[in-house]
């Protein structure tokens, strides 16, 4: 598909209806997630990260390869364990025949890398991954290595296994976009699964969009115009998760023992843009903003001991500041 569009309009009205594409594909192999699956090709078009935390069986990984094959992007599951070690991900230089250094790139040379079990692997390969996400480069032996573009890191996380894990530190959850619960599927989309999968039907997916088209609509997003109100309502929103200062909210001073810090606020007007352009609209409102905020917020925001005591969860706390 051609990316010459007459105008900005034209443009955003063939995303949304990539959009829809997109999303008809996925649901062909994934049922019942349908939130699930906006938030991450949101993510996706913000040219952001996500983290999925869900028990195991909820499909994570179908998730993430299903979502590589319809974009028809190089992608690389890495599975994340105790032992792993920086260079296994980013690659190692070997001596060629002729003695010299030769940089043998590893799995992070990708467009989408499925971080399975991200919490497993010690804090020195995490931070490996962190510059990844950040740069999107790596550097190895002084030298730095640009990678693919677009590049995109969906990782899961088991929240009830914690035996032999290690908790990933706030600068690396800082570096997704979101953090998504995914939780157990209703009966009805269950009967469906286990329908399907306990069958011979075999589904065909089809590439839906290009890496150039992807790269195209993350640049025409941030092109969206925002309205005063609505970038003062994102950006007030992130300052009042922070206790003790001039915005804080009773709740925040109450209950929070930090809050989210600039680039919540620059997530949540990327984010607030790419959930209008999807829904049709051709500019942000308060709306996109609430829609997308928990997201954005629940691994930004740490409780205090008071709101551990009191059975108070992050997502009470973010529905409060809504």
């Amino acid at each position: 598909m051609s990316t010459n569009f007459k105008n900005d309009v034209e443009a955003l009205d063939a995303l949304r209806n990539k959009f829809d594409e997109l999303k008809a594909e996925i649901t062909k192999v994934i049922y019942g997630q349908d939130e699930i699956v906006t938030q991450v090709l949101i993510s996706l078009f913000s040219r952001g990260h996500v983290l999925l935390i869900g028990v195991p069986g909820l499909a994570k990984t179908l998730l993430v390869t299903t979502i590589a094959k319809i974009l028809g992007l190089k992608y690389n599951r890495i599975q994340f364990t105790p032992d792993l070690m920086p260079s296994d991900i980013i690659g190692t230089e070997i001596l060629d025949n002729e003695r010299h250094f030769k940089f043998i790139q590893g799995p992070l040379f990708s467009n989408i890398i499925l971080a399975d079990e991200i919490n497993r692997t010690p804090p020195k390969t995490q931070s490996a991954l962190l510059e990844a996400m950040q740069e999107r480069a790596v550097t190895t032996a002084g030298q730095q290595f640009k990678l693919d573009d677009p590049f995109f890191v969906l990782a899961t996380q088991n929240p009830i296994e914690q035996e032999g894990t290690y908790p990933l530190p706030e600068a690396q959850l800082d570096r997704f976009m979101f953090s998504v619960w995914l939780d157990y599927p209703k009966l009805e989309d269950e009967l469906t699964i286990v329908k399907n999968t306990t069958s011979t039907i075999d589904v065909k997916l089809n590439p839906v969009i290009s890496g150039k088209e992807i790269i195209y609509y993350q640049n025409l997003i941030r092109k969206i115009p925002i309205n005063d109100n609505v970038l003062e309502y994102a950006v007030t929103l992130a300052a009042k998760t922070r206790p003790e200062t001039k915005n804080a909210a009773d709740i925040t001073n109450q209950f929070l023992k930090w809050g989210a810090g600039p680039r919540a606020s620059q997530y949540l007007v990327l984010g607030a843009k790419t959930h209008a352009a999807l829904q049709g609209k051709y500019s942000p409102d308060i709306e996109d903003v609430k829609a997308i905020a928990p997201s954005i917020l629940r691994h930004r925001i740490i409780k205090n001991y008071k709101a551990e005591a009191e059975g108070i969860s992050v997502d009470n706390i973010i529905e409060k500041l809504l």
